[in-house]
């Protein structure tokens, strides 16, 4: 998929080792999310599975919806 929605990895791990934010979604899941310069300053949206092991992506998408936390 990162390919296909064109996404470098190195901004998946750039987002998951620096967030400008994360939450616990419903689904219990870790959603990381950072605006990433070099696409416009879009928010890219990671979400990790962290009850396996090892740790799953479940997906990656920059989020239109996503607004910026303080």
């Amino acid at each position: 998929m990162l390919k296909e929605r064109e996404i470098p990895e190195e901004w998946v791990w750039r987002t998951i080792d620096k967030p400008d934010w994360k939450n616990i979604g419903e689904d219990k899941n870790i959603h990381y999310f950072k605006s990433i310069d070099e696409h416009e300053g879009r928010i890219l949206h990671v979400v990790i599975n962290s009850h396996v092991s090892p740790q799953k992506v479940v997906t990656v998408f920059f989020d239109r919806r996503a607004r910026r936390q303080k």
